[in-house]
């Protein structure tokens, strides 16, 4: 349990790109953490003569309880090469996206695998294997953090409203906006009566439709509405 504890706190304490890789960062460390088991506990040496199938499982068993240092080691490889993928990624696509993300954790998931000794004598199966493990954690990870970060449905409906009103300073009657359903779509139509109507006091309605008569891109919309 203090292990877990141990993950979650270097998974926090490193720096992360977005508040998505954050919440993976702790989801992963709390997971590596639970798995490992107390210093105070050390594996048994197994005996020469096992097999090869037998070393291969207590190595992999040495590399997640290896104990703080080796723990700080296996972190460090992983969110490093993952933040260095994440960014080699996000320059050569020009977006962040679930792809890239899954790409760097498969790159740091295989990294993770080779650096800790896991799966040998085979790392190499093994570096794959852990890395499409690592990609679909991460994968699933960033498209829930992805759906709880998106602001309502509703809002994109008053983007160019909120922008305008807060050029104007004029922010506190959004909710104004939002109750007599005037979305952006509206803009180009809207006249003081219909300001009138949800309750925008005269100096505002003034600022408001002074706006949008300055502005090019609502005049255009006036033009093809009319």
């Amino acid at each position: 349990m203090e292990q877990g504890k141990q993950g979650v706190l270097v998974a926090k304490l490193i720096p992360q790109q977005n508040p998505i890789e954050q919440i993976q960062g702790a989801a992963i460390g709390a997971l590596m953490g639970t798995l490992t088991n107390d210093k105070s506990s050390p594996l048994p040496t197994p005996p020469p003569q096992a097999n090869p199938q037998a070393m291969a499982s207590f190595q992999q068993a040495q590399a997640l309880a290896g104990g703080p240092l080796a723990q700080a080691r296996n972190f460090a490889v992983i969110t490093g090469v993952n933040a260095g993928i994440s960014c080699l990624m996000k320059r050569l696509r020009g977006k962040e996206d679930v792809q890239s993300s899954m790409v760097a954790a498969f790159g740091s998931g295989a990294m993770f695998s080779l650096v800790s000794g896991m799966g040998a004598p085979n790392q190499p199966a093994n570096a794959i294997t852990s890395g499409l493990f690592f990609a679909l954690v991460q994968g699933g990870l960033f498209k829930i953090g992805e759906k709880f970060s998106k602001p309502p449905a509703e809002d994109v409906f008053y983007d160019k409203t909120r922008s305008m009103l807060y050029k104007l300073g004029l922010q506190d009657y959004e909710k104004n906006f939002r109750k007599g359903l005037l979305t952006d779509s509206t803009l180009p139509l809207l006249t003081d009566s219909a300001l009138r109507d949800v309750r925008i006091p005269p100096g505002p309605r003034l600022l408001i439709l002074d706006h949008i008569q300055r502005d090019p891109e609502i005049k255009d919309r006036q033009g093809n509405v009319r």
